[in-house]
């Protein structure tokens, strides 16, 4: 009797803990959105560096979001984008030198 309420509380209280974690939609999406707009700008030859961590991060979200490791997802969403704005800003940079000249 004892042992099953034990197990059944463990039960609860790991259930809970998935259930109290919310999905972070909004910073895939903005990742997502981020990453494309970095290789819309030919950001994979501008800026070659930033772009691969951001593409490191992207992959990296998404393989967590998909194991449901969703803090760690959040994480790695927010940095690939932080990424993939700098990638894109550099290549616009250098696009735009490259156009002047």
């Amino acid at each position: 009797m004892l042992r099953s309420l034990f197990l059944m509380a463990i039960f609860i209280s790991l259930g809970a803990c998935g259930l109290t974690t919310t999905r972070p939609k909004l910073e895939m999406s903005f990742a997502a959105a981020a990453f494309l707009a970095a290789k819309s700008a030919k950001a994979q030859t501008l800026a070659p560096g930033l772009f691969r961590k951001a593409e490191y991060y992207y992959l990296k979200a998404k393989s967590s979001y998909k194991r449901k490791y969703f803090n760690k997802a959040k994480q790695y969403a927010i940095l690939s984008k932080k990424f993939s704005e700098q990638a894109e800003l550099i290549a616009v940079k250098r696009e735009t030198l490259e156009n002047i000249r």
